[in-house]
């Protein structure tokens, strides 16, 4: 047999190679970014997590201080003197947490994250005695909730995750109504 008897099965082989690295590089690239993006899913799940867990203990403080401030639907009232400076922790945690959604949110999940904590910030205000007009308190409370069904609703989508939002969490609940009290889905608008 000659060289060029040979030729076809060489040409053959170095296909052959071409083709299982070429099958090899593929899937292991496809690997790599699926496993990318199962930790860049995580870091963004446990940075929305951690930023509305922190979130929740501001708006929960806040409204402590309110309530001591003779602001309805809240119980537990915390003293303002005591409850200022934990407010102030909250607010220095909360703004830490704040710049890890800014490097993984999406746009749409950051702006939702910025309408609730600005919506808290107005709750802040009552609790720190800058403003005290009860009906302007309650407002306040019920934009921090609609500001957090918005936020949910963006990062849920962010994460791909499927099915409809949470509960709403409107203010003041059900069952903090006086018996009889119309709730507030059930009172009609003029």
């Amino acid at each position: 047999m000659g060289t060029w008897d040979q030729f076809p099965a060489l040409i053959g082989v170095v296909v052959g190679a071409v083709g299982s690295y070429a099958v090899a590089s593929l899937t292991e690239r496809s690997r790599w970014r699926r496993a990318r993006a199962e930790r860049w899913d995580e870091k963004r799940f446990l940075t929305y997590a951690n930023y509305a867990s922190t979130l929740k203990e501001q708006i929960r403080i806040a409204q402590r201080i309110g309530a001591a401030r003779g602001f309805e639907n809240v119980a537990d009232p915390l003293d303002p003197g005591e409850g200022l400076a934990q407010l102030a922790e909250a607010e220095s945690r909360r703004a830490a947490q704040w710049e890890s959604v800014l490097l993984v949110g999406d746009a749409e999940a950051i702006a939702a994250a910025r309408a609730w904590h600005e919506a808290v910030w107005n709750v802040e205000l009552y609790a720190r005695g800058l403003r005290d007009d009860p009906a302007g308190w309650t407002s306040a409370e019920k934009e921090v909730s609609r500001a957090r069904d918005a936020f949910y609703v963006c990062a849920r989508r962010d994460l791909g995750i499927a099915g409809p939002p949470p509960p709403s969490g409107n203010w003041p609940r059900a069952w903090q109504q006086a018996p009889g009290e119309a709730t507030p889905s059930s009172r009609r608008r003029p």
